[in-house]
């Protein structure tokens, strides 16, 4: 993965990385933070600083057997995930992993996207990337666990991860390589997302052969304390946690207005609306979509008066509302 020297939170390249779409390292971007430098001096010394930030709310997490071997994931028939979600406070997760530091084999502990504001006020002074001094709203969230594997998935915003405790190993392939990972159920999910149904630490190229053309096009960096990466939006990324307690900080931040939503209730849409029709009718359909979609934004409604183009021009704010109601009014027919 290509790796950038020298990057300060205050000069952020945030448009040019967009602007190449490609994974990036930031080596060093947040080794000033108050959490990284704690962590550094050892992993006892991380938690305490964590829980001098603690607001007392409960937090939700994951909790799964040694068994598991630190990857959230499924059971056999992919109809339940293999761990159990749990809800208590900070130190509750803190003192599990603690107190498993030194197993060979531990139980998995994993807490994933907790809000830092709500549940870790102040914590930004000392440790943020001044996402705002860009103009970028991009709230922080924390990942918390011991060694985890999170299974490789997309993101639809763009992310950009700080390893802040422990090492992480990051493998990444682009968006065309979706097929040749597997994903498996939409729900459940691990994550919140689709996973890729393989183990990357024993891939079973008989069952997955595709597999084997993802890896010729991955992308792989191990980030030390104080590293980030970015990650395009709908790049897919297989997370591993390296070392017996890792902390990690990230920013998800769209491309798109607020009032523009996710693509995936139209993939829902279209999987009930399109995807069992004659393949006559199916690719009948799919110009259809190039035509209106896919292909330039203004090549549907250039032929007609502006006054004419409705939905067929930009979507404003107003515009988003109508459809929204219009979708709503015809989804409830």
């Amino acid at each position: 993965m290509r790796v950038l020297e020298g990057c300060r939170p205050d000069t952020l390249p945030l448009d040019e990385l967009l602007e190449a779409g490609q994974p990036v390292v930031l080596r060093s971007v947040a080794r000033h933070w108050g959490l990284v430098q704690a962590g550094l001096r050892g992993s006892q010394e991380a938690m305490a600083y964590l829980r001098g930030y603690d607001s007392g709310r409960p937090v939700q997490y994951s909790y799964g057997g040694p068994e598991i071997a630190g990857r959230p994931f499924y059971n056999d028939d992919f109809t339940e995930l293999n761990c159990e979600v749990r809800r208590g406070g900070l130190d509750e997760l803190l003192d599990g992993i603690a107190a498993h530091l030194d197993d060979a084999q531990a139980p998995t502990y994993y807490l994933a996207s907790l809000l830092i504001d709500g549940s870790l006020p102040g914590f930004r002074g000392a440790n943020d990337l001044g996402f705002a001094a860009c103009g970028i709203e991009a709230p922080p969230s924390i990942w918390i666990g011991n060694r985890v594997v999170a299974s490789c998935h997309y993101d639809a915003p763009n992310n950009l991860a700080c390893c802040a405790v422990g090492r992480r190993r990051f493998t990444v392939f682009p968006p065309d390589q979706i097929a040749n990972l597997y994903p498996g159920p939409l729900e459940p999910t691990p994550g919140g997302q689709a996973v890729s149904v393989i183990d990357f630490a024993a891939p079973d190229f008989e069952r997955y052969p595709r597999f084997r053309a993802a890896l010729a096009s991955a992308q792989s960096a191990v980030l030390e304390p104080g590293d980030a990466v970015f990650i395009p939006s709908m790049w897919w990324h297989h997370v591993q946690g390296l070392d017996v307690f890792n902390v990690l900080v990230n920013y998800w931040w769209s491309s798109s207005p607020a009032y523009v939503p996710t693509p995936m209730h139209a993939l829902y849409h279209a999987l009930w609306t399109i995807r069992d029709r004659p393949e006559r009718e199916k690719q009948a359909w799919r110009e259809v979509f190039e035509h209106y979609v896919f292909g330039p934004a203004e090549r549907a409604g250039e032929h007609l008066p502006a006054a004419a183009r409705n939905v067929l021009g930009p979507v404003d704010e107003t515009l988003a509302r109508q459809l929204r109601a219009m979708l709503i009014g015809k989804l409830n027919r």
